[in-house]
């Protein structure tokens, strides 16, 4: 930030005159921030908001990337984007996806959870930009998104062991009669937590982090009220704070990307191989 904007800013959210402040608490101008913001223009008559600008260009992203991807993994070849990302291909591939869904599964499922891995880190990213916005710090994004593997556990369960024995297959073997019921309606109900678990992780993650840093922000800010001076005397400390946590969302953003793919391949994979 230079420094005629962090004047600006400062004195923005200055009280005027001595009183309460004509702007108020500045982090009430910073917090906002974190939820989805009308992107001014309406389509098919819906409103657009801009998470969703973001995830249309995280989708672009995703098909720009894997350019030149399938040749790198057939030859090696190509250049030193096409190998990093055939590189991290193959690694989803064996470490991910092929151990939790078994090879003749996970090849059909393969291209499913390489793009969702790659979107959400996109999406992930895209939030560090300036003037960006993290799509997955909403509950609907991350919602729809594990509304998908839910249907790939139910669908998938039943398509692969037959319509009666995926749910009868949720109560284990031997149990007394008495006892089955019960424990169906747990089966029943942890099956609809575990998209739940993943709605909330991803949201809580990438929200957590905006929010932290947008604290550090507006601490400059707060401080700035009383005088100009006082905010550039705090704003070396708010800069190092904020720089720190740039780096600890960045690696977040890769982490949670890996953590709500695998889990779902975990999850999906409980489905289709029970028994194991």
């Amino acid at each position: 930030m230079n420094p005629a904007s962090l004047v600006a800013l400062l004195q923005h959210s200055a009280p005027s005159g001595g009183g309460g402040g004509e702007h108020g608490d500045p982090f009430e101008h910073l917090l906002p921030h974190v939820v989805p913001q009308p992107a001014g223009y309406h389509l098919f008559g819906l409103e657009v908001h801009n998470i969703q600008l973001f995830q249309v260009l995280a989708v672009v992203l995703v098909f720009a990337a894997f350019v030149g991807v399938p040749r790198a993994v057939r030859t090696n070849g190509g250049g030193f984007l096409a190998r990093s990302f055939a590189g991290a291909f193959l690694w989803l591939r064996d470490t991910v996806v092929y151990p939790n869904l078994g090879e003749k599964a996970g090849r059909r499922l393969l291209p499913y959870f390489v793009s969702l891995f790659f979107f959400i880190t996109f999406m992930n990213l895209l939030g560090l930009v300036p003037g960006g916005a993290t799509a997955t710090a909403s509950a609907f994004v991350t919602g729809a998104l594990a509304s998908c593997t839910l249907a790939m556990m139910v669908f998938g369960g039943m398509l692969v062991q037959g319509p009666l024995t995926f749910w009868k297959n949720l109560v284990p073997p031997g149990v007394p009669g008495w006892m089955a019921p019960v424990l169906f309606f747990l089966e029943f109900i942890g099956l609809l937590v575990k998209p739940f678990a993943l709605t909330l992780r991803l949201m809580g993650n990438m929200t957590g982090g905006h929010l932290a840093l947008l604290s550090f922000l507006g601490l400059m800010l707060y401080f700035g009220q009383s005088s100009v001076a006082v905010g550039f005397a705090v704003s070396p400390f708010v800069v190092a704070l904020s720089a720190f946590m740039m780096l600890i969302e960045g690696f977040v953003a890769l982490l949670q990307a890996y953590v709500f793919v695998i889990l779902s391949a975990i999850f999906v994979g409980m489905c289709l191989h029970p028994h194991h």
